[in-house]
């Protein structure tokens, strides 16, 4: 067997987990506030309960990819989906709001176990000049798989019934958990350290502020990402806009953030990777001004790609920004920041922008998630041009 198979086939085994496991937790979504209600549930108890999955997740990511990096992606991969899967099982004997919630909170302690550690796998088993490549395709996967996953559910809950879409994913979840199991390489980016070594070095990891502009960034674009799912279905309500057009918005952002993913990642290996993710913070930060002051819908189109191709550029090159500028053995560890920044981020740019909208208009809410993204941009280059060393970087050049 070729040293070519040996690499590609780790890789495509991530890429398929990945799918599977993203596809049957986002196969739920669209189900869950619906089957709340059912149960009795308002509007502010569905908020509680996915909630409670979004501040498990950005909550126990640092945590977790911590453990990763102790023990090895492969046994922290495998604990998550068997959450996830049980997370799902769970539901259907649910009686009350309260009861979901609490399984809800497994959900998120299986994304918060799962994601990091498949994130650093990703870089584990990928030679460093091609992380662009590999990042772009398995975020497009992912995407994808989030993407199809709630109208795949929607169809079956109408086809068959709310709690079945449950035990389908739950059954998905299970697969994944035999396909790692079976498939993802033993040993691969286990580190073995003693607990006192771990926190120091991963105190030590917090002074990267190569990291720290990625978690900024992450943080800002997040914040006006979860202010655009939000609200969106609202605002264009109130500009008259029917559910059939709300969804061709959604969908023109997702198409795009999903076809430009591969060639960002191409590119993403030959120019630098900072100037990637300044570029793409631009361009959310400006359709997000934008969108605010959209009356028609092709505006509002045009809108949502540019964002689309945003958040393509910013995720793309962030995740092998990140691989590439930290130590291998705490790219757990990294990637579980970066995982929490985005939990974070769009729970706290949805609620605080909720609070704000019983004072001020849509137009100024997007136009202020649009400010934050271009702060943060601002934040994430006086980070790189500070003076200081890191063995892991690079200087801030156009060409790598």
């Amino acid at each position: 067997m070729s040293e070519r198979q040996i690499s590609i086939s780790p890789f495509l085994s991530i890429c398929l987990i990945g799918f599977i496991a993203l596809f049957s937790s986002y196969l739920r979504m669209p189900v869950m506030p619906l089957y709340a209600a059912s149960l009795g549930a308002d509007p502010s108890q569905v908020g509680i309960i996915n909630g409670a999955f979004m501040f498990t997740a950005g909550l126990l990511s640092i945590p977790a990819g911590m453990l990763a990096d102790g023990i090895g992606r492969k046994i922290p991969i495998i604990a998550g989906s068997i959450a996830i899967a049980f997370s799902s099982l769970l539901i259907p004997l649910c009686h009350l709001p309260l009861q979901m919630a609490a399984v809800y909170v497994l959900f998120g302690v299986g994304l918060a176990a799962f994601a990091p550690s498949i994130l650093s796998l990703v870089a584990d088993v990928t030679p460093s000049d091609k992380f662009g490549q590999a990042y772009g395709q398995y975020t497009t996967v992912g995407y994808f798989a989030m993407t199809i996953g709630p109208a795949a559910g929607g169809f079956l809950a109408k086809s068959f019934g709310l709690k079945e879409v449950f035990f389908v994913s739950g059954g998905l979840s299970v697969a994944a958990t035999l396909l790692a199991l079976l498939l993802l390489p033993k040993g691969v980016s286990r580190h073995k350290s003693d607990p006192h070594s771990i926190i120091g070095s991963s105190l030590e990891l917090l002074k990267n502020r190569y990291l720290q502009a990625c978690l900024i960034a992450t943080v800002g674009s997040c914040i006006g990402f979860g202010v655009f799912l939000t609200f969106l279905p609202l605002f264009a309500v109130s500009l008259g806009f029917d559910a059939a057009q709300v969804g061709i918005v959604f969908a023109a952002q997702a198409l795009t953030n999903v076809l430009f993913r591969i060639p960002i990642g191409i590119i993403a290996d030959k120019i630098d990777r900072r100037w990637i993710v300044a570029v793409g913070m631009f361009l959310l930060a400006l359709a997000l001004g934008a969108l605010g002051q959209a009356e028609h819908l092709s505006y509002m189109v045009v809108c949502a790609i540019v964002l689309g191709v945003g958040m393509a550029l910013i995720y793309t090159a962030i995740g092998a920004l990140i691989a590439e500028q930290v130590p291998a053995t705490q790219r757990g560890l990294a990637m579980g920041m970066y995982h929490s920044s985005v939990f974070m981020g769009m729970m706290s740019g949805a609620t605080a922008m909720g609070m704000a909208l019983k004072k001020i208009s849509y137009p100024l809410c997007y136009a202020l998630s649009g400010g934050m993204a271009l702060l943060a941009l601002v934040w994430f280059i006086i980070l790189l041009l500070r003076n200081g060393s890191n063995r892991y970087s690079k200087p801030l050049t156009f060409i790598s």
